[in-house]
């Protein structure tokens, strides 16, 4: 896995409905491989197709997905002392917010997001949550009119580029979720497949699963493996059921989450392949939470699907947390799904 390039990739902004960066990213990255020209298509909901021959012809389609937008927020309104009134571009909590440094609009302004100072709060209020709808964004600058010559309702605003590795083999960055599913499947591309396989580099699943299905419906996958990135719960103060998934475990193989229930047959492959091959895995062990496959399972005349994930700590957040070795284990199942999927009878 190269590393470099997840932080490349993390790097770029591109949230839902704007993933222009990401998609010209990968397009020109494909374009290094001199396909043949009727491999890679755009539709036009802005989601990548592509068709990699393999050293046989497929005796099932199957389908790797991964999505391209990250969240992130929008600018809504302009208020009288010149801050920036937003709303969400996915789950984003109030929380994970409050006091950041974010780059805002076309122009990548540096901003800040503020909230009302303690001492103006009400007894009440400051025994609750924040409240996303009382959060500002500070440009800097005097008044409305120098704001509106800057920025208007409808621009961006992202949590800045931050990707580094730190700690004992961890990386931390803006928008792993799912750069990391990108890189993955761009590894897939470059690599000489054993059989025929169809790529989909989707567009807005932050903001209820949009691009899959219509990318499901064109290319009628048998099987349909999703590359993510989905929340661990290792954290102090959590423990049993609550961790959901811990870093350092490996891959992420979920039977069943708040959208989908998995493909059993594909589960056990996937498990059976982790134990042969020695790749570390893990499941979840609380039913929330969702991602592409749920779209993908009934689009068309419907797939069967599977997620392999890398567990993340503080996921939708401006400073995700992974372990290295835990993508690479998710990119070996990956891998090892290929042939599997065709040879075995699942």
């Amino acid at each position: 896995m190269n590393l470099n390039e997840l932080k490349t990739l993390c790097g770029l902004y591109g949230t839902s409905g704007r993933e222009h960066a990401v998609r010209s990213y990968i397009l020109e990255e494909l374009r290094k491989l001199e396909l043949p020209q009727d491999a890679v298509r755009v539709d036009r909901l802005g989601n990548v197709l592509v068709h990699k021959k393999g050293a046989a012809d497929a005796k099932h389609r199957v389908m790797f997905s991964a999505h391209m937008d990250e969240v992130a927020l929008m600018v809504t309104h302009i208020n009288s002392d010149g801050t920036l009134h937003f709303d969400t571009v996915g789950g984003v909590s109030a929380a994970a917010v409050i006091g950041r440094q974010v780059v805002v609009g076309e122009q990548q302004l540096n901003g800040v997001i503020g909230s009302k100072p303690v001492h103006l709060l009400s007894a009440d209020a400051r025994k609750k949550p924040a409240d996303m709808e009382t959060l500002y964004c500070d440009l800097g600058t005097c008044s409305k009119e120098e704001t509106a010559r800057l920025v208007r309702p409808g621009d961006i605003i992202y949590f800045p580029a931050n990707a580094q590795e730190f700690g004992d083999g961890s990386l931390v960055s803006k928008a792993i979720d799912d750069r990391f599913g990108c890189l993955v499947l761009l590894d897939l591309i470059r690599s000489d497949l054993p059989y025929d396989t169809d790529f989909a580099f989707v567009v807005q699943e932050e903001v209820g699963l949009r691009g899959s299905g219509t990318a499901a419906a064109q290319l009628d996958p048998d099987f349909a493996v999703v590359l993510e990135a989905t929340t661990a719960a290792d954290i102090p103060g959590s423990g049993g059921s609550d961790r959901v998934c811990e870093l350092g475990g490996g891959a992420v193989i979920s039977f069943m989450d708040g959208r989908t229930v998995y493909d059993k047959a594909m589960y056990d492959l996937a498990v059976q392949l982790c134990e042969s091959q020695g790749i570390a895995w893990q499941t979840k062990t609380k039913i929330a939470g969702g991602n592409d496959a749920g779209a993908i399972q009934n689009a068309g005349r419907g797939a069967r699907v599977l997620a392999v994930s890398v567990p993340c700590r503080y996921l939708h957040a401006p400073a995700s947390v992974i372990r290295i070795s835990d993508a690479e284990q998710c990119e070996k199942l990956a891998f090892a799904l290929i042939p599997a999927l065709q040879e075995q009878n699942v």
